[in-house]
């Protein structure tokens, strides 16, 4: 019994350990691998991205859901910064040319705004000569517009039957003007009324000869600004036949903002400057403030008077002007920042600042800015004396904050991880392409045809668009068949894709539509290309892509609209450069 006994307390033990093992042992350790499977995993951090699009971030490894590429690592080297702070490194900062400027005052307190504005035609002077009769014409004698006439001069020969009529009225009432010289009188005062001098009447009376074609003479001395009939038109009368302008006085017209209203008044002297004489200046009286603003470009016409019996202004030519404006108040410190600071994007304007001066850590800073003087904007709220902020380089340190999925002027959607861990990478490493020298030269093609194309926009011409874009989409084409690593080939296919899109488009909405990410990618592969001919200037309009805000390049610093054409032509600001 006492052996049976033993047994059965045995396999009991042994069963007892066993069921222990399974319900503790097992559970111990399968919590323990999970606790070391997460803990390995939250202190690696590891997360994957798309370099193409950094907003994507997976913690496993795998393709991009909008592209396809493969997702690389991300660098964490970001842990701790704030959401809206991004970190370069010191080589990525020399390479990328990022200085910084500390904010203080740099205005008196009696400084000048820039506005820019276009010569016009005086339309208060401008003269517009009209048919007096009804008729057909028979030749035109002023061949151009922008030809010089002086009153008195013949513009035009019109057949007109009427007054063959009229003629052979007075041919008839001059032999009976000693018995009827009230019809006589009569008479010629219809043909005074369709603008024949005494000396043409009498002169058809002395000849006793109809003429068939009579001459319109000019009014007053002038340019000829329009031509508005051709050889062989049949005119009613009244019809206009030539617009003659007075250019000795001109008006220049200025579109200024809705911050700069208090500046302007009826009355107001205006110093007066163009690019085509560079060591003189103009005087102008403002002569008309609009009473409204214009509802799509926000902006308000001041109109003011010049005088140009020199004839050196022109109607179309580019001036700016300078107005005098008190940025002082109650002894207060003005604060500026250069014009080159400041991102904008719609209606916000940002600029990013540098927490330590000792540290590569930048943080986008929302600001509000006042005038634009001398190359600098007063700063009303945002930044406190002292601060430092990016001066120059701005757009680098942008594009470094898109690429690490933080938001920016140009992915203001961007959003931060939700597991805590921020993806990062280096300015100038993840984005880096590489292209073959036979890639590179023929990328410069590219380039002169998307400039050309950029050209077209800006001057609102949609069939010269359309055929740009279709030679750039066939460049693009040859272009990605060359050598070149896979980011740049697929930045190369995207490129010719966007050129073939707006050579489909025939309306100038949709191809400027096309031509925000078209440039952004333009943007984007210029800063990897080393053997570019000079420098490309970025320029940015706040107000295009629906008050998103886009970019273009340009050869020019001057600023020349593409998004907008003449209806805002000087609209935007330079955000970088390329070199």
């Amino acid at each position: 019994m006492k052996k049976e006994n033993i047994i059965y307390i045995g396999i009991a033990v042994l069963v007892g350990l066993l069921v222990g093992y399974l319900i503790f042992g097992g559970n111990t350790e399968t919590t323990s691998v999970d606790e070391h499977d997460h803990s390995t995993e939250m202190a690696s951090g590891e997360m994957w991205t798309c370099s193409m699009h950094p907003q994507i971030m997976q913690q496993e490894p795998g393709t991009c859901p909008i592209c396809g590429m493969d997702l690389i690592p991300a660098d964490n080297g970001g842990e701790g910064l704030a959401v809206n702070q991004i970190k370069m490194t010191e080589n990525a900062m020399v390479m990328a040319g990022v200085e910084t400027i500390r904010v203080g005052s740099g205005a008196d307190a009696e400084e000048h705004v820039k506005i820019s504005g276009k010569v016009a035609v005086n339309q208060e002077s401008d003269a517009v000569q009209s048919a007096y009769f009804d008729g057909r014409i028979e030749s035109i004698h002023v061949n151009f517009e922008g030809e010089q006439v002086r009153k008195g001069q013949k513009l035009a020969t019109i057949y007109a039957p009427a007054l063959v009529s009229a003629q052979q009225e007075l041919l008839t009432a001059a032999k009976l003007k000693e018995s009827q010289p009230q019809l006589y009188k009569a008479v010629r005062n219809k043909l005074k009324l369709w603008k024949l001098s005494d000396t043409q009447i009498d002169q058809i009376e002395s000849s006793g000869q109809v003429l068939e074609n009579f001459p319109v003479y000019a009014n007053v001395s002038g340019v000829v600004s329009e031509i508005m009939v051709e050889e062989g038109d049949y005119i009613k009368t009244g019809s206009p036949l030539v617009k003659v302008a007075n250019l000795n006085s001109v008006w220049v017209i200025f579109d200024a903002y809705e911050n700069q209203l208090s500046l302007f008044k009826e009355g107001q002297t205006l110093d007066v400057s163009t690019n085509s004489y560079p060591n003189q200046t103009f005087t102008a009286k403002v002569s008309f403030v609009a009473p409204t603003l214009n509802k799509q470009t926000r902006t308000m016409e001041v109109r003011a008077e010049l005088d140009n019996k020199k004839g050196m202004l022109k109607p179309g030519m580019f001036v700016q002007a300078e107005v005098k404006v008190n940025n002082k108040k109650d002894g207060e410190e003005v604060l500026t920042i250069p014009e080159s600071a400041v991102l904008w994007t719609g209606k916000r304007s940002l600029v990013y600042v540098q927490p330590d001066p000792n540290s590569s850590t930048f943080e986008m800073r929302e600001v509000e800015l006042g005038n634009l003087m001398n190359g600098s904007y007063v700063v009303n709220s945002g930044l406190n004396s002292g601060d430092w902020v990016v001066a120059k380089g701005t757009f680098t340190v942008d594009a470094a904050a898109q690429l690490q999925g933080k938001k920016s002027m140009m992915n203001q959607d961007a959003q931060p991880m939700r597991t805590g861990h921020e993806g990062h990478s280096e300015m100038g490493s993840t984005m880096k392409m590489e292209f073959s020298q036979e890639a590179e030269m023929k990328f410069g093609d590219l380039l002169k045809v998307y400039l050309n194309l950029k050209d077209a926009l800006v001057a609102s011409d949609q069939e010269q668009t359309q055929t740009l874009a279709k030679k750039g989409a066939g460049i693009a084409s040859e272009l990605s068949g060359m050598q070149m690593d896979d980011m740049g080939k697929s930045h190369i296919t995207q490129l010719a894709s966007q050129l073939k899109e707006i050579g489909s488009k025939s309306d100038l909405e949709g191809q400027r539509e096309v031509f925000v990410s078209l440039s952004q990618n333009m943007i984007q592969i210029g800063q990897q290309i080393s053997g570019l001919d000079g420098k490309l200037y970025v320029q940015h309009c706040p107000m295009a892509n629906n008050d998103k805000g886009a970019n273009w390049l340009s050869l020019e610093e001057e600023i020349r609209n593409p998004y907008y054409g003449d209806a805002m032509l000087t609209c935007g600001s330079v955000v970088g450069t390329i070199d």
